[in-house]
C-alpha cells in the first residue's frame, strides 16, 4: 500500500463515523458535557408509544456548550472512561 492510499483510507474511515443530534443536559464537568436523545418506542404489549432516553458524554474542548442547547457530536476515539463521543457544532442554541 502507497502512503496515498493509506490516508484515503483514513479519510473513508472517518467520514463512516456515526454522528448524532441531542439535547445539552449537563455542562457541570470540564471539557465534558452530558447529551440526551429521547426517541418514541412503542409499548410490546400495550401498543402505547414510550419515551426512552440515552444519554451520551460528550467532549468540549472549549467549554462553549451550555445546558438547553441542541447540538451534532461525532464518534470518536475513547478519550476517558466513559467518553467517546466529540462536540462538532451547534445546531440551535438555547435561548
Amino acid at each position: 500500500m502507497t502512503t496515498e492510499t493509506t490516508e484515503n483510507a483514513a479519510t473513508a474511515a472517518r467520514n463512516r463515523r456515526k454522528t448524532r443530534v441531542g439535547k445539552v443536559v449537563s455542562d457541570r464537568m470540564d471539557k465534558t458535557v452530558v447529551v440526551s436523545i429521547e426517541r418514541l418506542v412503542k409499548h410490546e404489549t400495550y401498543g402505547r408509544y414510550v419515551r426512552r432516553r440515552t444519554k451520551f458524554k460528550v467532549h468540549d474542548e472549549n467549554n462553549e456548550c451550555r445546558i438547553g442547547d441542541t447540538i451534532r457530536f461525532m464518534e470518536t476515539r475513547p478519550i476517558s472512561k466513559d467518553k467517546r463521543w466529540r462536540f462538532v457544532e451547534f445546531v440551535e442554541r438555547a435561548k
